[in-house]
């Protein structure tokens, strides 16, 4: 294959960090020095290296068509250099195909999240093996982006403070009841009743995380102030409104179809005056429904089947359609490659434990999942938002400090402020910078 061997030689040759690509009758291109060695077990998976379908390499690995020696870090320097094209951009065209893309796009989502088929999504993703996560999650398995409040955190103690950012930025105050939509392994559900005193709800569709975090509920003597359901969010009864609501790494899975009425739920869910907190993974490029060169196929076939991204600036049309009134704005982009990161390096440190946990083509797609999707938050490709809302209330008072038809004071002053938030809290309250760096 001349054609194919030329183009893999021109890749190699731009390549700031020396890639070795190994065939399986011994031909080497490369140096054999090079920080990574990628050994083909087929010759089929040439092509997609030479041409930087990066998804297709990923997707080769996961089947063990290819191995690779060296580090995961050096790896995805290299693979970021493969691409050699913007992945947000993808998705561009003229108007007309973008119209077009745009129905396809919405029909599609249509048929795929509708409440049986979003629970088996879910399901494949997250009942993989809490022990498994176990393994590179912090110790309360916080499987989302974490918040680096200080440079020297841990990633344990970034967790705990992006626990406690989201609980400051709700307001949370003692007696409230407070509703967390999709809530994982139970982490905020926990620290939003034990160091801020509300009446927690939190529902899943895990199977494997339902189990867990009731028995944590049981093993801390919380049924009075903590339930966790096995319930998806459109079943949830609206007779009894609730004074908070958040919803952290849960809109990715709703479809880009159904966040409309999503949002339009999470109003009817929250009373007047109420705030809402959306902590979610969104698109960078404006046209962009996925990642390009690849990356995106991959994850949706060994990742997360269904999950689906856009644009922030969709987001907060989509909530001002369904009436909430968006407050605060905050991108954790760099946040979360450092976080995807500590998770990458804990996965790398114990490969043959997750091995023995799980099927090893899982913890391989694990490895480039993290990896990759590190390198894609650094790189930009994809971000992460918190956008805070209320529903608006309609009572407006002159001299009250109160800058919006809710709890909403008139400016963010309040997240930062210990003391304001410290004579609200429970005792053994809201964590202070030091405390988190003590524990």
């Amino acid at each position: 294959m001349p054609a194919i061997d030329s183009l893999l030689e021109q890749k190699l040759a731009v390549l700031t960090r020396p890639l070795s690509v190994l065939l399986p009758d011994g031909r080497r291109f490369g140096p054999a020095d090079a920080a990574v060695t990628i050994r083909l077990k087929r010759i089929s998976a040439l092509a997609h290296i030479a041409l930087g379908d990066i998804g297709k390499v990923a997707q080769d690995y996961v089947q063990d068509k290819l191995d690779f020696d060296g580090n995961v870090r050096d790896l995805m320097v290299i693979a970021t250099q493969m691409i050699g094209s913007d992945p947000t951009r993808a998705s561009a065209g003229n108007a007309t195909l973008a119209w077009w893309r745009e129905i396809r796009l919405n029909a599609r989502s249509r048929a795929r999240h509708v409440a049986h088929l979003d629970a088996r999504q879910v399901q494949f993703h997250y009942d993989v093996s809490d022990d498994f996560y176990g393994l590179w999650l912090d110790p309360m398995r916080l499987y989302s982006c974490a918040y680096f409040e200080d440079a020297t955190m841990t990633l344990a103690q970034a967790q705990r403070a992006k626990l406690d950012h989201i609980c400051r930025k709700l307001m949370l105050r003692p007696g409230e009841r407070f509703l967390d939509i999709g809530a994982g392994w139970g982490a905020l559900l926990l620290w939003a009743a034990e160091h801020y005193g509300v009446q927690a709800h939190g529902i899943t569709l895990s199977r494997n995380q339902h189990e867990y975090v009731n028995r944590l509920i049981e093993s801390r003597h919380l049924q009075q102030r903590v339930t966790l359901a096995l319930c998806d969010y459109r079943a949830l009864p609206e007779g009894e409104p609730y004074n908070k609501i958040a919803s952290v790494g849960m809109f990715e899975h709703v479809g880009r179809a159904q966040l409309k009425a999503y949002f339009e739920k999470m109003f009817r869910l929250l009373k007047p005056g109420g705030l809402l907190l959306n902590h979610g993974i969104t698109a960078a490029g404006t046209r962009t429904h996925q990642l390009g060169a690849g990356m995106g196929d991959f994850i949706e076939r060994y990742i997360f089947p269904g999950g689906e991204l856009i644009h922030v600036s969709k987001v907060t049309e989509l909530l001002s359609e369904a009436q909430f009134e968006p407050l605060d704005l905050e991108n954790l982009r760099p946040h979360y490659a450092r976080t995807l990161w500590a998770w990458s390096d804990a996965l790398e440190a114990r490969l043959g434990q997750a091995c023995e946990l799980t099927h090893e083509n899982v913890v391989r797609a694990y490895r480039l999942y993290l990896a990759g999707s590190a390198m894609g938050f650094e790189q930009g490709w994809m971000s992460l938002f918190q956008i805070l809302a209320a529903r608006p209330d309609g009572q407006v008072d002159r001299h009250a400090m109160r800058g919006a038809q809710s709890q909403y004071p008139f400016n963010r002053r309040y997240i930062y402020d210990r003391s304001a938030t410290e004579l609200t809290a429970v005792p053994g309250g809201p964590i202070t910078s030091n405390q988190a760096t003590a524990r």
